[in-house]
């Protein structure tokens, strides 16, 4: 079994992570964990995608969520990211009470440099990303010719996109 410190950067690993929100002012929970990750020792912001407009999926009924996707090249060990994703998520209120439930911020890392793991607390590549057009949407914007693990060119996935929209909000990304 691969476990997270597996995946350990030695050296600077690029990281492809997705943000959403879909309670509260959910582009300026987009903005605080961009700026959150921005302010963290070892992360470098690389690329930020557009925000999108998103129809759940699965769960409970719930509000439309602003999703966008961050490319961070990271100088820590990606567990190190994962809990400072935590915490920004802390920051902002995130309560796990429901999967798929709603949410006032969810920061995901999808995919670190092409690493795998099962560890349960850090499954890479992201075990749905594949699947998720405001994922997949955002992340092609950025960064067209990525690929996941094990399912290949991101340009080739078939996902279904409806539901996902470019919006008119936005982040800062400077």
């Amino acid at each position: 079994m691969t476990t997270a410190s597996d995946i350990e950067p030695v050296h600077p690993v690029d990281v492809v992570i997705a943000l959403g929100a879909n309670l509260g002012d959910r582009i300026a929970a987009l903005q605080g964990a961009l700026d959150g990750l921005r302010a963290t020792p070892g992360v470098e912001v690389v690329a930020v995608s557009s925000v999108y407009e998103t129809e759940p999926v699965g769960g409970p009924q719930q509000p439309e969520y602003a999703n966008a996707v961050v490319l961070v090249r990271a100088f820590i060990p990606v567990m190190a990211l994962l809990e400072r994703a935590h915490a920004i998520e802390a920051e902002w209120e995130r309560v796990r009470a429901e999967r798929w439930g709603p949410r006032t911020l969810d920061i995901d890392i999808i995919d670190a440099g092409g690493a795998v793991s099962d560890d349960p607390v850090l499954t890479l590549p992201h075990p749905r990303a594949h699947e998720r057009g405001f994922v997949i949407v955002p992340w092609l914007e950025i960064e067209p010719d990525a690929t996941i693990v094990g399912h290949g060119p991101i340009r080739d996935l078939k996902v279904d996109t409806t539901g996902v929209r470019i919006s008119s909000d936005r982040i800062t990304t400077e």
